[in-house]
């Protein structure tokens, strides 16, 4: 599904960080610099990538200082509310500031929030000139103008997405799963084969509604939810006999928000690099896309993607792999 672009980690890193600071201002390259993945004990750091804009940046056109942004000096990042663990952490103590429900966005803390600042550091902006907005899973990358310059938020690249906005390479690789509650009989199933006559329910416009058309292919159709919380409900309701989300957001619904729940399993990934991964999503034609994946490149090979993918998402990384 997504071509990968082979070049040495030492040559990335010189391009992607001399792209995306105000220093000295190499030659621009006519490639775009997509780094192989840093080894990982949890291989979910992208391996494979969608670039939506080929040309490398130059140092001057990622300054800070001259980006096209939403707010003058302000990076403006939309997410969706609530905030889900592990992508974004509730604080360590009370709830977090409104709007934001369940976890904080602001706090640098969980998968997305710390990747969101290392990305921003990458683009020249300190902590405090980033904004978060909400902005919901699939207005995100609806055709329209967008109030955000970037928007974090589990999106994953799907050509048809890649039509009305800029989606960037890869920042981490994923597979769907299957979370049901214990007493029901398809916690027990082990292949794709035997799930296809129990009922399954899905987020509008998520790939993982995707999994439940094209690869369970029930013979009941899928139950489609506005949010992710209403498919929860519908789970815990017993109106559903299995949720589909992607693996990490399962250990969370498991752990923390349905009782008496099991991951019934992770479908197996793709072959020929067409794993699942997500990408920041922009506006179309935003000058700021080549930058994002310079910056994204930049922590791959520096390793600090790698790192920040170990501390909130290792644990989340391992469940039954279901058969055909």
């Amino acid at each position: 599904m997504h071509r990968v672009l082979s070049v040495t980690v030492a040559l990335i890193a010189s391009i992607a960080l001399g792209a995306c600071t105000s220093g000295a201002s190499p030659a621009p390259s006519s490639a775009s610099p997509a780094a192989p993945s840093v080894a990982s004990v949890a291989p979910s750091v992208a391996q494979s990538v969608a670039p939506s804009v080929a040309a490398s940046p130059s140092a001057d056109a990622c300054a800070a200082s001259g980006l096209k942004l939403t707010t003058a000096g302000k990076l403006t990042i939309g997410t969706d509310n609530p905030a889900f663990p592990p992508y974004f952490q509730p604080p360590a103590t009370g709830k977090a500031p409104a709007p934001w429900e369940l976890g904080d966005p602001t706090n640098g803390q969980g998968f997305e929030s710390a990747f969101a600042y290392a990305l921003a550091q990458k683009l020249g902006f300190a902590k405090d000139a980033v904004t978060w907005i909400v902005v919901p899973f699939d207005n995100s990358f609806a055709p329209g103008t967008k109030k955000f310059d970037l928007d974090i938020n589990q999106v994953s690249f799907k050509p048809d997405r890649a039509q009305a906005v800029d989606m960037s390479d890869g920042y981490y690789t994923l597979n769907q799963s299957i979370v049901a509650l214990k007493a029901n009989p398809v916690a027990s199933k082990t292949s794709i084969a035997d799930l296809k006559s129990f009922k399954f329910g899905a987020q509008v416009g998520t790939t993982s509604l995707d999994t439940i058309n094209n690869v369970i292919a029930p013979t009941s159709a899928a139950m489609i939810y506005n949010t992710n919380d209403d498919a929860i409900g519908a789970l815990k309701a017993k109106q559903i006999d299995g949720l589909v989300v992607d693996l990490p957001t399962a250990f969370y619904v498991t752990g923390a928000q349905v009782d008496n729940s099991t991951i019934v399993g992770q479908f197996p990934a793709p072959t020929g690099g067409n794993a699942e991964h997500f990408s920041v999503v922009l506006p179309k034609g935003s000058s700021l896309t080549a930058c994002v994946n310079a910056g994204i490149a930049a922590l791959k090979a520096d390793g600090t993607l790698d790192a920040i993918t170990k501390e909130w998402l290792s644990d989340k990384a391992s469940a039954p792999v279901l058969q055909p």
